[in-house]
Formats: C-alpha cells, structure tokens, sequence
C-alpha cells in the first residue's frame, strides 16, 4: 500500500487519465475528488461490497431454481 499525504488543492495521478484531488480536509473527514475516464468504475467500499453480497445471493437463488426445475424433470420422467 503506498501511504502519501497531500494537502487541499493537491493532486494525486494513478495511471495515465486518472487524478485525485485533495478538496477539503476537516476534522470529520476528507473530500476528494476523482477525474476518470466514463468506463473506469469508482465506487466506495461499502458499495462495491453490498453489491458483491447481492450478486452472490441472487446466484444462489438462480442455482436453487435450476435445481427445483432438475427436480420437477425428474419426477415427470419417472411419472412417464
């Protein structure tokens, strides 16, 4: 992890288009701002996080009606 400090008005560039500015900076928190390409994804933690959670239920859900769909096709089989 590379640790830097930056005071209000600095900048921080990662890669070639990305930038990062430092705009205020209270006792509550910092506010930063991003200037990146529209097809970069910029998320908080938090976010991306709940999101993943929420994927990763509706796949299982999807799984859990394939497999009461496998289940009705095998009981009409061995009803035929």
């Amino acid at each position: 992890m590379l640790v830097l400090t930056r005071k209000t008005g600095e900048k921080i560039k990662i890669g070639e288009n990305i930038y990062v500015s430092i705009l205020d900076i209270t006792k509550s928190g910092v506010r930063i701002g991003i200037d990146a390409p529209k097809d970069v994804s910029i998320l908080r933690l938090e976010v991306y996080e709940r999101i993943q959670e929420e994927n990763v239920e509706a796949a299982r859900k999807a799984l859990k009606g394939i497999d009461q769909a496998v289940d009705l096709w095998r009981k009409r089989d061995c009803k035929e």
